[in-house]
C-alpha cells in the first residue's frame, strides 16, 4: 500500500516585505518614469524574492505601486490585500519619512515598537523600505528625502479581526515581518500580539493582567475583575508565550483563565495547548481525581475517558476542576520563575466557574 504523499505548505510574504517592494517599484517609477515589474527586494537574511505589481499609477509629484499580498497557505487575515506605497520626494529633508494611508493603523499606546502618533509601521519593515529607496536613490543619483505613504484598501474592516485594536492601534492594520517570510501555521502573529499586549500593559502600568484560551472564558474573566481593554490578553493555544515572555518582562499579578480541556493540558505541563502539539491524558486526570478523593471505581472511568469533557463528567461531584487549576498553576509558577503571583480560574463551556487555583 502507497504512502500517502503530503504536499509542503507554501509560504508567503509579510506585509513588511510587500510594502517594500511596492515603495521599491514607486520610487523607481518616480525617477525614471518607468515601473520595474516583476520588482526585486533583498529580505533581511539575504534573500532576494521578486514580486509582480497589481498597482501602477503616476501623478506629477508622485508614483504608487501595488502588491497584493500572498500569505501562502498560512490563514492570514491579510491574505490577498494590496499593499499599496505612495511615494514622493521631499527635496528639503534627507531620509524617509513614513506615513499612514487607508488602511494602515496608527499608533495610540506607548509601550509599542513605534511611539505613538506614528504609523504602525514595524522597524524592521521600516528598514526594508529604507534600505530599498537608498538602492533606488544611489542608482539614480539622486538627493534628497523621500516621503512613503503606505496604505491597505479595506484594511480597517480587516483590523477589526485582529488584535489591533486591544493595543491601541487605530484605523487600520499594522505592517510587521521581521524575516519578510510567512510560515504557514507558525502563528508568528498571534505570539508578536501577546507580547505587544504585555508591552502595552507594562507601558499603561497595570499591576494585574488577565490571559485567556477564548471568548467565553476572556468575558468570564473581564467580569470577574473588571478587566479594561489593554489588560487582557488574548492568549489562545500559547500558554507559553504569555508565560515565558512575562518572565522576562514582568506584571506583579497575572489570571489565567481557560476551559477544562485545554487547562488540563496546561496542567499537565504542556504549554502549547493546540490539538496538534498537545493532548489530554485522562491516566493523569485520574490521578488528579484520586488526590481530590476518588475511589478506584471513579478513578478507572476517568482513566477510559476518551475526552476531557468525559473525564470531568466522570469525576462527578468531585473537586477535579479545582484540582486541574491548581496543577496549572504549578506550571505557570515553574515556568515563570518567581515574582509574579498567579491566579488560574477554569470554566465550563458556558462560562461558568468549576475550578480555582491562587489569590487566596
Amino acid at each position: 500500500m502507497r504512502g500517502i504523499e503530503r504536499r509542503e505548505l507554501k509560504r508567503g510574504w509579510t506585509t513588511g516585505a510587500c510594502a517594500t517592494a511596492a515603495a521599491k517599484a514607486a520610487y523607481t517609477a518616480l525617477l525614471s518614469g518607468d515601473f520595474p515589474d516583476p520588482v526585486e527586494i533583498t529580505l533581511p537574511r539575504g534573500q532576494k524574492v521578486a514580486f509582480a505589481l497589481s498597482v501602477e499609477r503616476r501623478g506629477a509629484e508622485w508614483a504608487e505601486a501595488g502588491i497584493v499580498k500572498d500569505a501562502g497557505d498560512d490563514p492570514d487575515v491579510t491574505h490577498g490585500a494590496t499593499v499599496i506605497a505612495r511615494v514622493r520626494r521631499l527635496p528639503t529633508a534627507e531620509g524617509v519619512a513614513f506615513r499612514a494611508g487607508e488602511g494602515v493603523g496608527t499608533v495610540t499606546l506607548a509601550g509599542l515598537p513605534i511611539p505613538p502618533g506614528e504609523p504602525a509601521i514595524n522597524p524592521v519593515p521600516r528598514a526594508m523600505i529604507e534600505g530599498a529607496i537608498a538602492e533606488v536613490a544611489r542608482a539614480q543619483r539622486a538627493a534628497g528625502g523621500v516621503e512613503v505613504t503606505l496604505s491597505i484598501p479595506g484594511g480597517e474592516a480587516l483590523a477589526r479581526q485582529t488584535m489591533n485594536p486591544r493595543l491601541g492601534i487605530v484605523g487600520g492594520l499594522s505592517i510587521l515581518g521581521t524575516t519578510g517570510i510567512v510560515i504557514p501555521f507558525s502563528c508568528a502573529s498571534w505570539i508578536h500580539s501577546i507580547h505587544r499586549g504585555i508591552d502595552v500593559a507594562r507601558a499603561l502600568g497595570l499591576e494585574h493582567v488577565g490571559a485567556a484560551t477564548g471568548r467565553t472564558s476572556e468575558e468570564a474573566l473581564r467580569a470577574r475583575h473588571g478587566f479594561t481593554e489593554q489588560a487582557l490578553i488574548d492568549m489562545g493555544d500559547f500558554a507559553g508565550g504569555v508565560l515565558k515572555y512575562l518572565r522576562d518582562h514582568p506584571i506583579p499579578r497575572l489570571t489565567l483563565a481557560g476551559g477544562f480541556g485545554k487547562f488540563s493540558k496546561l496542567a499537565a505541563g504542556h504549554l502549547d495547548l493546540h490539538s496538534s502539539h498537545s493532548s489530554v491524558d485522562p491516566g493523569f486526570l485520574a490521578e488528579l481525581a484520586r488526590r481530590a478523593g476518588a475511589d478506584e471505581t471513579v478513578a478507572a472511568e476517568v482513566a477510559r475517558a476518551g475526552t476531557a469533557a468525559r473525564a470531568l463528567a466522570a469525576a462527578g461531584s468531585l473537586p477535579l476542576g479545582h484540582a486541574v487549576a491548581r496543577a496549572a498553576r504549578r506550571t505557570a509558577l515553574a515556568t515563570l520563575a518567581g515574582g509574579i503571583d498567579v491566579e488560574v480560574v477554569v470554566y465550563d463551556r458556558e462560562g461558568g466557574e468549576i475550578g480555582h487555583a491562587g489569590f487566596g
